[in-house]
């Protein structure tokens, strides 16, 4: 596929068509990859993809339980009143 540079401001940059950024989930930011004379653009996947089906294997399994208590011991709770 064949694709003009173009200018933006003082730099230039690629213009990806909006079928491309839909096939390969392009969002705001790629992994640009220099490798033996090439450059590949790699989509950044989102950070938190497919945490809702990780938290709900862990509910189901009973993995999602505190591993410590969130009121220490010696912690005065009245010096916040």
């Amino acid at each position: 596929m064949e694709t003009a540079i173009i200018k933006i401001g003082n730099s230039k940059g690629l213009r990806l068509s909006k079928n491309i950024l839909e096939k390969y989930n392009i969002k705001d930011k790629v992994e640009l990859i220099l490798e033996k004379g090439h450059i590949i653009l790699k989509p950044i996947p989102s950070p938190r993809k497919n945490w809702d089906k990780a938290f709900k294997k862990m509910n189901e399994s009973g993995d999602d339980k505190l591993l410590m208590s969130d009121i220490f011991e010696d912690e005065n709770l009245e010096e916040w009143s």
